[in-house]
């Protein structure tokens, strides 16, 4: 343990999972998605995960013995703000050293809430950017959604709104054009009006 500790690396185990969690396993780097402990009444208990490759994007299943050894991705974050798109390329300004980080649209997951003067985290990996992370919520401006009906507010239906970003989210009726709404920019949803000044 002490030669881990200096050489920087964190050792932990499938029992320390958590939504989020950034490991390396066979030589690439992986988020956590989901995860399961399992203790069933005869054998081992073990942990069913979903890992994302933060490299190649793609989604597999694994189970791990539980306890067992997982070694903790070193990933170096940088806060950024979103400043202009150039081609196809998503421009952002680091924070600390100011900076251009430019990205591609593959490499945004929330592309659809990004807009002017936005604050995220690009997270990187062996000099390489392997996230962005915009806020999980966001205050937006509804720029276009239909009048909702008199009296149909009871049953607590919804319409969809495009919002200044230009991501479309399922909004009550009662919400109007204009109005600032706060979203969850993870799981594309209302969450509810914003107080104005």
């Amino acid at each position: 343990l002490p030669s881990q500790a200096r050489s920087g690396i964190c050792m932990l185990t499938s029992n320390d999972f958590k939504i989020g969690l950034t490991i390396e396993s066979e030589g690439a780097v992986w988020k956590v998605q989901e995860f399961l402990h399992v203790k069933p009444g005869k054998g081992a208990a073990f942990v069913r995960s979903k890992l994302k490759n933060l490299i190649t994007g793609n989604t597999v299943e694994k189970t791990w013995k539980a306890g067992e050894s997982v070694q903790q991705a070193e990933v170096e974050k940088m806060d950024v703000q979103y400043t202009y798109q150039d081609g196809d390329e998503y421009v952002f300004m680091d924070m600390t050293t100011f900076e251009e980080v430019r990205l591609t649209a593959d490499q945004i997951d929330q592309l659809a809430y990004l807009k002017d003067d936005c604050e995220a985290q690009v997270a990187k990996w062996q000099g390489r950017v392997i996230s962005v992370d915009l806020p999980s919520q966001m205050n937006l401006k509804v720029v276009q959604t239909d009048p909702g009906v008199k009296g149909n507010t009871v049953q607590g239906g919804t319409k969809p709104a495009t919002l200044e970003s230009g991501a479309v989210v399922q909004v009550p009726l009662f919400i109007e054009e204009g109005e600032d709404i706060r979203v969850d920019t993870r799981e594309n949803r209302y969450i509810s009006r914003t107080k104005g000044d």
